[in-house]
């Protein structure tokens, strides 16, 4: 009888990373190494103990193959969280008796013992032979350990052996049976057996008929191999990839229709924007959306610019708080709902206060950031109001600064927030940065960074032929940072 503890489990240690690839050489080596073993056996086919010693070395070439898998594996990552042969459904060790005191695990199927500690991928491995003529079988200590049947008891015959396996698996280990006695075909196959102490185990056997003088199966030798963490590990990495997948794929989904949504709410301003009589000179508009660079997820951030029947024109940014689909329904309800205000002629400060109401009725509870300002041709002057908004930069003659911020608290804070409204002249040829903030946001509160970089832009913006072009210089500026929020910029030019 050959040595079958040569491949008994013991605890592995988890590798230093630096030692992977080493490890990987290793295993090739070593596998080299038996397989050279292997094929001097096959050259010696009718000794039976070369053909015991080449069944022992089919198992430690799968064994140094799934063992060279793994630190492949090990090497190039599994998905974030998952590691093979943990979880909740890991098996311990066949030799670790649990803790009878222990509750057990809901999640665990067939009445399986929860597990004391994760068990190694290198699998336990036994031997067994039946002696069809005296009935004589023979088992190996590990065959015990896996089965969990104690030594005293005896080994199984061929004919007990059905009774720990499981219902749907028996007629695998049949046909394997029937075709190695009867047949002389070769054993190679897997089942699931139920040890005495409930525990659920995976065995893949190999094996083959010893023939007598005659030509008839005298015997048949096996050996078994507990793969019960390897195929665990095997079908958490397979559950794991199919998870991720469908989670990329509902991420997808959510950004396309996320996209489309905005799409089809935010105007494409390229040109200017004209007024219903001829006096007064077009403001030209351009705006642009930055998506955040961290989730890959459309917001709830808002540009828009609208000529209201009076003759006056809207100018509005904001920024609802979240990402996706819901985010962008959000934006796209609160911009309606303040373009159907505008044009009912509500003014600024008015218009806030029913846009924090509405949202902090809605039923996707949210915070939001935005500016309302109303722009009047005729007077050039610009009223405008806030909620918890950046204010907005006026450009003239090369030089920026930031208008001074009326009174007003975030969308959705607080129940009747009041919102003041303050009056800025405008001339010909100024121009005016509207932005969330996204694009300007520092590392902290008081980091104004941001703000001074777009201010910096000033002699450049002033230069511009339009206000695309400006828009253009701003995206060039901040467009390509590692944003950790989406953010939107318009650039209003005033015509001369």
């Amino acid at each position: 009888m050959p040595p079958s503890h040569l491949f008994a489990d013991r605890p592995a240690q988890p590798p230093e990373p630096g030692a992977v690839d080493a490890l990987i050489s290793q295993t090739r080596r070593l596998r080299g190494e038996v397989d050279a073993v292997r094929r001097d056996a096959v050259a010696n086919d009718d000794d039976p103990q070369q053909r015991w010693q080449r069944a022992l070395c089919d198992l430690a070439v799968h064994q140094l193959d799934d063992l060279g898998a793994h630190l492949g594996q090990l090497r190039v990552g599994v998905p974030e969280g998952v590691a093979p042969g943990t979880g909740a459904d890991a098996e311990p060790e066949v030799d670790i008796v649990p803790d009878p005191a222990a509750e057990p695990d809901p999640g665990t199927a067939y009445g399986e013992a929860a597990p004391a500690r994760t068990g190694s991928l290198l699998s336990r491995v036994g031997s067994a032979e039946w002696n069809l003529l005296t009935d004589e079988v023979s088992w190996s200590e590990e065959l015990f350990q896996i089965f969990g049947r104690p030594a005293e008891s005896g080994p199984m015959s061929l004919d007990e052996l059905p009774s720990m396996v499981f219902a749907e698996d028996q007629s695998v280990l049949q046909g394997l049976v029937t075709d190695c006695l009867i047949d002389g075909k070769p054993i190679d196959g897997e089942f699931r057996i139920v040890r005495t102490d409930g525990r659920v185990r995976t065995v893949h056997m190999t094996g083959e008929p010893v023939l007598d003088s005659d030509g008839c199966t005298a015997s048949m030798w096996a050996v078994l191999r507990d793969v019960s963490e390897l195929r665990r590990s095997q079908r958490a990495v397979r559950e794991s990839r199919d998870s991720l997948e469908r989670s990329r794929q509902i991420e997808r989904t959510e950004r396309r229709v996320a996209v489309e949504l905005q799409e089809a709410v935010l105007p494409p301003w390229r040109g200017s924007l004209r007024f219903a009589h001829d006096g007064p000179a077009p403001l030209d508009v351009a705006a642009h959306y930055l998506p955040a660079a961290s989730t890959g997820l459309i917001g709830g951030d808002w540009y828009d610019a609208l000529a209201l029947p009076g003759g006056d024109a809207l100018l509005t940014v904001g920024d609802l708080t979240g990402h996706g689909v819901a985010a962008t329904s959000s934006m796209a309800m609160l911009l309606g709902a303040l373009r159907g205000m505008a044009v009912a002629g509500i003014r600024p400060g008015d218009l806030m206060g029913h846009l924090n109401q509405l949202l902090e009725t809605s039923v996707q509870p949210a915070l939001g950031s935005a500016m309302c300002c109303r722009y009047d041709p005729v007077a050039q002057t610009l009223t405008w109001a806030q909620a918890g908004h950046p204010a907005p930069l006026l450009f003239r003659d090369g030089t920026g600064h930031a208008l001074r911020r009326p009174e007003g608290v975030l969308l959705g804070a607080t129940t009747g927030g009041r919102y003041g409204e303050t009056e800025t002249q405008l001339f010909p040829g100024d121009l005016l940065v509207l932005h969330t903030d996204g694009l300007t946001r520092g590392s902290g509160v008081q980091d104004d960074t941001g703000t001074r970089r777009l201010l910096a832009l000033g002699p450049r913006l002033t230069e511009a032929r339009d206000a695309l072009e400006c828009v253009r210089a701003v995206v060039e500026e901040f467009g390509e940072e590692p944003r950790e929020d989406d953010a939107c910029v318009m650039v209003v030019q005033v015509g001369r």
